[in-house]
């Protein structure tokens, strides 16, 4: 492998995770066009679309769905004034019961962005509902909910769309083509780096802020005082209660282009270990400084590290890198591939909302379907608990079950807060 990969590689695990980190809600506005402009398109070839967590990565979602044509109905979140500051803008409807809004026989299809630990839950009861659901990652905080989430989304024919934006990116399609159709040769090593999570957070009780159902916010999570978590300025979302960290959180980006490119599904049996720190003080306590290694039956081997947000597939005649920046290769030739038709030709989606709501539309699948989330998630899932057992497991990807080790199968699955069903 040349030089140039392997410092490419050293720089990409050094990045700090900061950089990736918390980011804050930016303003929003709402297109003339979805409040019924003369340029918009007829009521009856509109999408309708409701929003779940009107937090800021769920207007940021949102808010890119409607200027790809969605007509926003309906807002729900456990925050008072989020949900109907979406509605006044809108001229929609707030509601403060998730359940409500998916009552509604005039919604297509939902924006799922509410806490991680809602995720399933949300989308299982819009699948049920008979919504089409875009939903932000992680899919969930464990797998054995991603499994159920997929059966219900297939069982009730719903279109599903992951919250994994690079899918939209050409030159990340171009990427992966390039590994599908065999340009590097046989895949022979693989390199995951995503951003890291944080220590911190106070666990000290506080007064639940005016405007928020704490009861509701917590839904399937465990019970325990109001520490400050639902404002998320110190990152609930590497709170295990409520998630399992940038591990699956951000992971899922790069983890995507991985089973865009590569089906580790079908490679055999994964031999999985891996190292991590917890922090021990703090609210904050999901894995850190992950240092995992996954043998898969096949022979291929694959690392995954904290650092920046970059996939790396190395075969037996080269090697592609992909990143949302962009797309390096070596031989640099690569890049200047033209597939032909017996290459392999991945789903071409410029724009992920836009994609998302044609394929409400047409009934076709999107470019990131409920099976390639749920084998993403897989990956994240699988090493967060070979850190916590602290020894190597086996998981059996045709099965979907870990061989053999009883104490780490349990841990694909978790308690829910009654009275939360799915």
């Amino acid at each position: 492998m040349a030089e140039s990969a392997k410092i490419t590689r050293r720089r990409l695990l050094r990045q700090a995770a900061g950089v990736a980190g918390a980011w804050a809600a930016a303003p929003y506005f709402v297109p003339s066009r979805a409040l019924g402009a003369a340029d918009a398109p007829p009521a009856s070839e509109r999408v309708t679309i409701g929003l779940i967590g009107c937090g800021g990565r769920g207007s940021g979602v949102f808010q890119g769905m409607i200027a790809a044509g969605g007509q926003p109905l309906a807002f729900a979140d456990a925050w008072k004034n989020r949900r109907e500051g979406w509605a006044q803008r809108t001229g929609g409807v707030a509601y403060a019961d998730f359940r409500e809004m998916l009552a509604r026989d005039d919604l297509d299809a939902v924006c799922v962005a509410s806490t991680d630990c809602w995720h399933v839950h949300h989308t299982v009861a819009a699948a049920r509902a008979g919504k089409d659901v875009y939903c932000e990652k992680p899919l969930s905080v464990a797998l054995g909910e991603d499994c159920l989430c997929r059966e219900v989304v297939r069982r009730y024919d719903r279109m599903f769309q992951y919250g994994t934006q690079q899918r939209s990116s050409a030159h990340c399609r171009f990427g992966c083509e390039l590994v599908r159709s065999g340009k590097i040769g046989e895949v022979r090593e693989i390199l995951v780096v995503a951003p890291d999570s944080s220590p911190g957070g106070s666990g000290a009780p506080q007064p639940v802020p005016e405007g928020l159902d704490y009861d509701m916010w917590l839904g399937p999570a465990p019970w325990r005082p109001y520490c400050g978590q639902a404002t998320g300025g110190d990152g609930w979302w590497h709170d295990y209660d409520y998630a399992i960290g940038f591990i699956a959180g951000w992971g899922a980006h790069p983890l995507d282009i991985l089973v865009w490119g590569y089906d580790t599904h079908l490679a055999g049996n994964w031999e999985v270990e891996g190292t991590a720190s917890i922090p021990q003080t703090g609210r904050n306590n999901v894995v850190m400084k992950w240092d995992v290694d996954i043998r898969f039956a096949n022979g291929v081997k694959m690392k995954f590290r904290p650092g920046g947000d970059y996939t790396e597939f190395i075969g037996t005649e080269g090697w592609v890198g992909i990143s949302r920046g962009g797309i390096k290769a070596d031989p640099p030739s690569l890049l200047e591939s033209k597939l032909g038709p017996d290459d392999v030709h991945l789903v071409d989606s410029r724009n992920h909302g836009g994609n998302f709501l044609e394929a409400v539309k047409t009934r076709r699948d999107p470019v990131s379907n409920i099976e390639d989330a749920v084998h993403s998630d897989t990956v994240s899932h699988i090493s967060d608990i070979a850190i916590r057992c602290g020894r190597k497991i086996v998981w059996d990807p045709t099965r979907e079950e870990i061989v053999g080790d009883e104490q780490a199968s349990r841990m694909l699955r978790r308690a829910w807060r009654q009275p939360w069903r799915i």
